[in-house]
């Protein structure tokens, strides 16, 4: 069932492979629950709808990509939906939020079915792709520094130093420590360690207790959140959604590809320059987003961890068949991953070191040419600075074919992103943002 070009998988290393990779992205059944939570999800809904869609989509892309690949909700995705959606809209509860989620899931679904969704991320701008990475990560790294009190709101400053003689602060300091000596002696799965021995930690200091006990079962307490398409259409309409539609789907579109074609390079399975199977992957990924829309957790992606399996020998959907297993097994675990996310100090490290990955990005910029990197430090300036990635979003795609008109260049601009930039320019002026 798992062969690739005829050869049949060594099962033990596959094994290993995968707990690997579980071990590696692990940290996202804490952390995806606990942005949620903050934009008023439930932690128990969060937790298992995270579960359900990384099921969904690993157990596709094992049994019908047959790839090695993990998906599960985005880091930058889950921040968009709380700070830029949740949290933004008066009146609005998350539930309407998750319609936007929904019909752009559907949307999602629609063009993995056809070559669109190919043409679409040819037509972005590679230095609006890579500044797009990094200013998330800036932000999800400012959103890890802010839970855990390492920096602080300030009436003169805006933004200072937090209170570093607080216990609570000294031990996100501690943690932060930790886990960058395993990340910097490349440990396996060295975000779920740190956070481990932080709240080991935090348990012999008194700032964590599991009053819940250790196992349960897995509950939804807001059972389905988004089915119906009509009501969604209508929540859209009625609150301007529009734009957090488009920004969800503009997102999703390259995010996913771009990894899966980096894997697919890195596990040696590309033919040419082309994934065999890659439009089955691309499913998986669109299915898991809608999967998991309905639940109650934010789209999904192709795990970069994933890596960690194919450096440890992954080359089947065998490996992704061992991840969906595990983490099936720690759904039962949710008293354990509820108190570990009342605590800041564990999980806020986690936050900062993966922004500090996902700025990375910035090396592929060309930043000697600026009417390319204008636009770039546009939306790496502006996402954590308004808050907002959608903003973030909207000003580098408006200013991007403007800056290129006025350089007598538009011919190099597709009419596409001309478009673009007017529906972001529409949103910015006439709905809420």
């Amino acid at each position: 069932m798992f062969n690739v070009k005829g050869t049949q998988p060594i099962i033990r290393t596959e094994v290993i492979a995968g707990i690997t990779t579980f071990l590696t992205m692990a940290y996202v059944m804490v952390v995806n629950p606990l942005v949620l939570s903050q934009g008023g999800v439930p932690f128990e809904q969060a937790f298992t709808a995270t579960i359900i869609a990384t099921l969904a989509g690993t157990l596709l892309m094992a049994f019908f990509a047959n790839y090695p690949i993990a998906i599960a909700p985005g880091m930058g995705l889950n921040a968009y939906f709380t700070y830029s959606l949740a949290l933004t809209h008066k009146g609005m509860d998350y539930h309407v939020a998750f319609s936007a989620v929904f019909i752009s899931a559907i949307l999602f679904v629609i063009l993995s079915l056809t070559p669109l969704r190919s043409k679409l991320i040819e037509i972005i701008p590679n230095n609006l792709k890579h500044a797009i990475g990094a200013g998330i990560g800036l932000f999800i790294a400012f959103i890890g520094l802010r839970l855990t009190g390492l920096v602080k709101a300030d009436p003169s400053t805006i933004v200072t130093l937090g209170d570093l003689h607080s216990l609570p602060v000294f031990l996100a300091i501690i943690g932060l420590v930790i886990t960058l000596i395993f990340m910097v002696l490349n440990v396996r799965g060295a975000l779920f360690i740190g956070m481990l021995i932080t709240g080991i930690i935090a348990y012999f200091t008194g700032q964590i207790h599991f009053d819940k006990g250790i196992v349960s079962l897995p509950t939804l307490p807001a059972g389905l959140v988004a089915y119906n398409p009509i009501t969604a259409v209508s929540d859209i309409i009625h609150y301007g959604l529009y734009g957090a539609v488009f920004s969800f789907l503009l997102v999703t579109l390259f995010d996913t590809t771009g990894t899966i074609l980096g894997l697919g390079k890195q596990a040696g399975l590309m033919e040419g320059e082309k994934l065999p199977r890659a439009e089955r992957a691309l499913f998986a990924d669109s299915a898991a987003t809608l999967v998991g829309s309905i639940f109650g957790t934010s789209p999904t992606s192709a795990y970069l961890e994933s890596a960690a399996g194919i450096s440890a020998g992954g080359r089947t959907g065998l490996t992704a068949l061992v991840v969906a297993i595990l983490f099936a097994i720690a759904a039962f675990f949710t008293p354990i991953i509820s108190a570990i996310s009342g605590v800041e100090a564990i999980t806020g490290p986690a936050l900062i070191i993966v922004g500090s990955l996902m700025i990375s990005n910035v090396r592929h910029i060309v930043w000697d040419e600026f009417d390319e990197a204008f636009p770039a430090f546009l939306v790496i300036l502006t996402m954590p600075l308004t808050s907002s990635i959608a903003t973030g979003l909207a000003l580098g795609f408006i200013f991007y074919p403007l800056m290129k008109v006025v350089r007598g260049k538009w011919r190099e601009v597709h009419p596409l992103i001309y478009i673009f930039g007017l529906l972001f320019l529409i949103q910015l002026a006439f709905f809420q943002h």
